[in-house]
């Protein structure tokens, strides 16, 4: 098997490159997806990320390492195992971040990154149901809309924001980030519009594309100084890849540096450690992880617009795949976190450092821990952690799930903009309009002191999904890949997803991440 470029991971990124590269009828692409096709109807009912993040099904469930931060439990790590990767499972939010966070990166060295230079990309994927201005674009594959029904709760927590002192931002991907409102998601008619859905599918027909899923990479292969293809376990026969212009990893955050260290790419004592032959020593990788800690602060709830685990509750479900299938519309085209904010902790800040999702039912340890009746949800992460983890091998098993440290709250400034952010969230939740749809805070509602939230921050707090940094872009000794994306050090090898980002975007990391893959095929396109 030999194909001009061969893409490893079919999730956010891997999906777009398929699609750009193959745009070419002369070049020839192979697209490697260690998941299943994304069959499942809980992929793309809005609803049935219910069924998929605390689960198995399509999702790798990783687990971190024992997080002292966290009071020593282990975190929860849901990422997607099927094509369109975390797109096919997450809750659907678009938000690009905020646009100093990519004068930052340019700041850092990386040419081309600026928001200047990246917004074209945004705009170019985007088919933006509101329409186009100078911030949006409409005509490309990926369908950005307004929410079809969101619950009266969600907009009552917008006025209570307002009533914070709050401002209303109906477009957090526009002029301003600042300010709480209602999410835009990518749905297209009440359905989600993963990677795979919006890239993958309009390019499957085409002759000089492959798709292989069930078959997972398990090292580059490296000859002379640069990447020759890929071995993979394809559908249970191991196979060899071959790539006469590039290989491309889109493993994401945790599979990509995996992927490099199998291949013996990567620092030397991290390779010794598991007897890997050094290829090529490349000290940054997997280093510099960094994520999004979180705090869900959860509440009962007399609404029943609200979903819940009850008898009546599992009769209005059942109206509401009705509803679905013959309109597109009802409870399950809820994304569950149809609200949110963009906050400061504090004054002098030149841009929000906190973000608050609001969440139309209890989300108690990832959906994973289940209670009966109703109730609502408000999450709070720091945007920009000074916390930095890593990503590791557990054996040199390709099959091995890799050792995930984030290192949460480990530093405490990360610990002091959370307090702030659970304090500004409790006022907003006890204000009116919203504090009429809630009952008493779950576990943390006795907490008043800072100590004891801290304590509950401890006890409570996880990822809210957005890892990034493993094989940072950049231009010192510890970046993995240069401003072009390609391995330093290496030829015709690039990474290209979440794991390249200098510094952790201030928002959710899809769009971003579709971003950068949209730049990435103008680079190798380019080449």
């Amino acid at each position: 098997m030999r194909f001009d470029y061969v893409i490893v991971g079919g999730g956010s990124a891997g999906c777009v490159l398929a699609n750009r590269l193959s745009a070419d009828p002369a070049l020839t692409v192979c697209l490697l997806e260690a998941g299943p096709a994304d069959n499942s109807p809980l992929i793309h009912i809005p609803a049935g990320v219910l069924g998929i993040v605390p689960t198995r099904h399509v999702n790798w469930a990783y687990e971190t390492v024992p997080q002292p931060g966290l009071s020593g439990r282990r975190g929860y790590q849901p990422r997607g195992r099927t094509l369109g990767g975390s797109s096919s499972i997450n809750a659907m939010i678009y938000v690009r971040g905020h646009r100093a966070d990519y004068d930052d990166w340019a700041a850092l060295g990386n040419d081309g990154w600026a928001y200047a230079d990246v917004l074209p990309y945004f705009i170019r994927s985007e088919d933006q149901a509101r329409g186009a201005d100078k911030f949006h674009g409409v005509g490309g594959e990926l369908t950005v809309s307004d929410l079809v029904e969101p619950v009266p709760a969600s907009r009552a927590f917008v006025d209570s924001a307002r009533r914070q002192g709050i401002v209303e931002n109906r477009d957090f991907n526009g002029a301003s980030q600042e300010g709480a409102g209602l999410y835009q998601v990518t749905q297209r008619m009440g359905r989600r519009c993963s990677s795979a859905v919006a890239f993958l599918r309009p390019a499957s027909g085409r002759p000089n594309l492959v798709v292989l899923t069930h078959s997972r990479a398990e090292a580059v292969v490296v000859s002379d100084g640069r990447a020759a293809g890929v071995q993979a376990r394809v559908r249970g026969r191991t196979e060899t890849i071959e790539a006469t212009r590039e290989v491309v990893l889109c493993a994401g955050s945790f599979g990509s540096p995996q992927l490099l260290l199998l291949s013996g790419i990567g620092p030397i004592d991290e390779l010794e450690r598991h007897s890997l032959p050094t290829r090529h020593e490349l000290p940054g990788v997997g280093s510099g992880l960094v994520d999004h800690v979180d705090l869900a602060l959860c509440y009962r709830s007399p609404s029943r617009d609200l979903f819940g685990i009850t008898v009546r509750a599992g009769l209005k479900g059942m109206k509401g795949l009705w509803e679905f299938y013959r309109h597109g519309r009802g409870m399950l085209t809820t994304n569950f976190a149809e609200a949110g904010a963009f906050i400061r902790s504090r004054a002098g800040l030149d841009r929000p450092d906190l973000q608050l999702h609001f969440v139309n039912g209890l989300v108690d340890d990832h959906a994973r821990n289940l209670h009966y009746g109703y109730g609502m949800s408000c999450h709070v992460c720091v945007l920009r952690p000074k916390s930095r983890g890593s990503v590791r091998l557990a054996s040199r098993d390709p099959s091995a799930a890799p050792l995930i440290d984030p290192n949460f709250l480990a530093d405490d400034d990360d610990v002091q903009e959370l307090l702030a952010g659970v304090k500004v969230a409790r006022n907003i939740m006890d204000s009116d309009p919203l504090v009429t749809h809630r009952d008493g805070e779950m576990y943390t509602g006795e907490a008043r002191s800072d100590d004891e939230i801290v304590d509950w921050m401890r006890r409570r707090g996880d990822t809210i999904y957005h890892p990034v940094g493993t094989c940072r872009m950049g231009v010192d000794d510890m970046a993995v890949v240069d401003p072009q994306l390609r391995v330093r050090g290496l030829e015709r090898l690039r990474v290209v997803d979440a794991s390249v980002m200098p510094t952790l975007i201030g928002g959710n990391t899809n769009a971003p991440t579709i971003m950068i893959a949209e730049k990435a095929a103008d680079l190798i396109l380019a080449a």
